[in-house]
């Protein structure tokens, strides 16, 4: 009987080990198996994945996703489209104008969106004397100096590509976000910290032929989580 069980046990160690160096053999760049490679390939096209054998007959290539035209813009993106490079703020100074509407509600929302992103540097009231700010100092203050002057394209162009030691904001924030926020800002240039009452004689686009942008009636960014209502902060 226990002969029995030591062949048993010899047996199991070497089925064990050779299954180890089976296992140890395979190539990083070899395929392994797949349960239900369906759930992997799919017949229907998609415009993110490319295979073999599965190609759009229409289109050039056979590839799935096709590449915009030149020099095209997203319907309704008109005015948030910018060719200016990432170290040109001054120009964006001079040739971007906000789209939006000067209101109420954005420089409400701008509010929102200023305290939740850029409020921990440069401070509620702008002044450079967030938390951050105040122990790594050099945050400009917008109330002192050329910064209470500067365009509202020059700020836009800053939130998107940063400048300095700020880091870029543009996958933060959404196009229409960022001239809220802009749109804010120049409140803050004048020591104003109240965002009701916005005068329709300032800053901001008011021609009625202003591009939509973003959609007004959802979140087009589940980052940020913009509220309807701006007192509320809905970060998903």
């Amino acid at each position: 009987m226990n002969n029995f069980f030591r062949t048993g046990a010899k047996a199991s160690l070497i089925l064990f080990s050779s299954a180890l160096l089976a296992s140890c053999g395979r190539s990083d760049q070899e395929q392994a198996l797949e349960y239900a490679p369906d759930m992997y390939y799919p017949v229907a096209y998609e415009p993110l994945k490319q295979l073999a054998d599965n190609k759009n007959a229409i289109n050039p290539g056979g590839l799935n996703m096709r590449v915009p035209a030149s020099h095209t813009i997203a319907r309704g993106k008109l005015g948030f489209y910018t060719h200016i490079s990432k170290d040109s703020a001054e120009v964006a100074g001079r040739e971007l104008v906000n789209p939006l509407t000067r209101s109420t509600v954005n420089l409400e929302e701008g509010k929102v969106l200023y305290l939740r992103f850029c409020s921990p540097c440069h401070g509620e009231t702008g002044q450079g004397d967030g938390l951050v700010g105040a122990k790594f100092k050099g945050v400009p203050n917008y109330t002192q100096g050329r910064y209470a002057t500067l365009p509202v394209g020059h700020i836009y162009h800053v939130i998107v590509n940063g400048r300095g030691r700020m880091m870029p904001h543009g996958t933060q924030v959404n196009p229409q976000e960022r001239w809220k926020i802009a749109m804010y800002v120049q409140q803050l240039q004048k020591g104003i910290t109240d965002a009701t009452g916005a005068d329709a004689a300032d800053t901001g686009s008011q021609s009625t032929d202003a591009p939509a942008g973003a959609s007004e009636d959802q979140n087009t960014n589940p980052v940020t989580g913009t509220s309807a209502d701006p007192t509320k902060v809905t970060q998903n």
